[in-house]
């Protein structure tokens, strides 16, 4: 489950466009960023998305990408236009073509290589969606199956864009706007498929007499609900209405990390079985079995970006590192697998992120001041760095951020219990450990 957010001109303390994403998806799904540099390309040659070749077109556009280490597309990223995109898993009564095709991630991706504005972004994705549909498997362990919604944005306007099967509504996105696990279109939206509303009276869901209203009528209730995709998305747009005039990065920041408004000092993602919140830790099973593996907040100005990505899980354990399309931002490392390997981000994190999980209220809070003044460092000098300063600024902060880290896990592992807490989180969690051969 995941949630990605906008505060538009307005709502921000400078005028500019924020977005922020977090990507939730199965424990050992490492997460990996990349850069793709803008690339020529043969006409009529075709390119491999996760699962099916569609045709090229003749120049793809630079893109950042944050995405599952296996699939070919994105869960968000930005391009070298300042067009970002983040996407949601949504549960509809279309069914589900559980072929392989084109799959949310993949629309993702392609809409960042072949569009230079948010509308081109959005047409590109409506486009490809009526000429080949949506459809395959979507989950790493687990064969899971959904429809997608889109927040897409660039340095002057933001859309959001809800599907279900070919079907489409989108809507343009004004002051602040949050979407989650359910379509949140309702009767009034800017642009649609042309059969959206035939389709719901043909097939009933929208009863005679009523008014047609996409989310009502095309949601699935069973998933929608167990997603708790309202309350969180009620929860992401209060926290930002309440500093609206004031939103920064840093502030989208928090709102990823937040775990609702009941969490005191005392909380551990350990109790509960069923609850999702903003930063989502995955438990015991079937509803938790997913957790936040990566994060990003991207600040959009005319003819000036900053991103800011962890590349790793758990964004209350994480920082947030200054990334651009088209740049370099680390050495180069090996492509993670669901595997244990040191050599990666993802999994160096891990060490870090599971010690914490083993008394959360202790552990959490160490290092956090230190973090908070690496990050506001972090926003300071991208915001004010030169184009020809961000390689080497990014690969510096990148080691800043580890070397905290490292010092900060040493700190945990002198006070962490060797066991998770509670029988059935320890439970969920143990069997993470061994299916991805982390010894801690």
């Amino acid at each position: 489950m995941c949630d990605t957010f906008v505060a538009l001109g307005p709502a921000t303390s400078d005028g500019s466009i924020l977005f922020a994403k977090n990507s939730d998806r199965e424990p050992n799904e490492a997460h990996l960023v990349v850069q793709v540099p803008r690339t020529g390309h043969v006409p009529g040659s075709k390119v491999r998305c996760t699962y099916i070749e569609i045709p090229q077109v003749d120049e793809t556009y630079g893109v950042l990408l944050a995405k599952p280490f296996w699939i070919w597309g994105a869960e968000m990223g930005a391009n070298e236009h300042g067009v970002v995109i983040g996407n949601e898993a949504v549960f509809t009564k279309t069914p589900y073509d559980k072929k392989p095709g084109l799959i949310g991630m993949d629309f993702l991706r392609l809409a960042l290589e072949r569009a230079r504005t948010a509308p081109e972004a959005r047409d590109v994705i409506t486009e490809l969606l009526a000429r080949w549909g949506q459809g395959g498997q979507c989950g790493l362990r687990h064969k899971t199956y959904y429809h997608n919604s889109f927040l897409i944005a660039d340095p002057r306007e933001a859309w959001v864009l809800e599907t279900a099967g070919r079907e489409w509504a989108a809507v343009r996105a004004r002051d602040i706007r949050s979407i989650s696990n359910g379509l949140t279109i309702g009767s009034e939206y800017d642009l649609a498929s042309a059969g959206l509303v035939e389709t719901s009276r043909k097939q009933g869901w929208t009863k005679r007499g009523r008014t047609f209203d996409f989310a009502r009528d095309y949601s699935d209730f069973v998933f929608t609900r167990f997603s708790r995709c309202r309350g969180r998305r009620r929860r992401t747009e209060d926290l930002l209405r309440a500093e609206r005039g004031r939103i920064d990065a840093g502030m989208m920041m928090r709102v990823l990390r937040d775990h609702g408004p009941g969490a005191g000092p005392d909380w551990s993602p350990a109790r509960g079985l069923a609850g999702f919140t903003v930063c989502a830790h995955a438990g015991f099973g079937p509803i938790r079995t997913t957790g936040t593996t990566g994060s990003m907040v991207s600040r959009l100005r005319p003819n000036e970006q900053a991103h800011f990505l962890t590349g790793t899980a758990a964004p209350c354990t994480s920082v947030f590192k200054p990334v651009w399309p088209g740049g370099r931002w680390a050495p180069e490392e090996p492509a993670p697998s669901a595997t244990y390997d040191a050599a990666g981000l993802f999994w160096r994190h891990e060490a870090l992120h599971r010690a914490t999980l083993r008394n959360y209220p202790e552990l959490s809070i160490i290092g956090v001041e230190e973090r908070a003044a690496l990050e506001r460092s972090f926003i300071d000098r991208a915001l004010s760095c030169t184009e020809a300063e961000r390689n080497e600024m990014s690969a510096l902060c990148f080691r800043e951020a580890e070397a905290f880290e490292a010092r900060t896990l040493a700190a945990i592992r002198a006070a962490a219990p060797r066991r998770y807490p509670g029988a059935l989180y320890a439970s969920a969690w143990k069997k993470y450990d061994r299916q991805a051969h982390f010894g801690g």
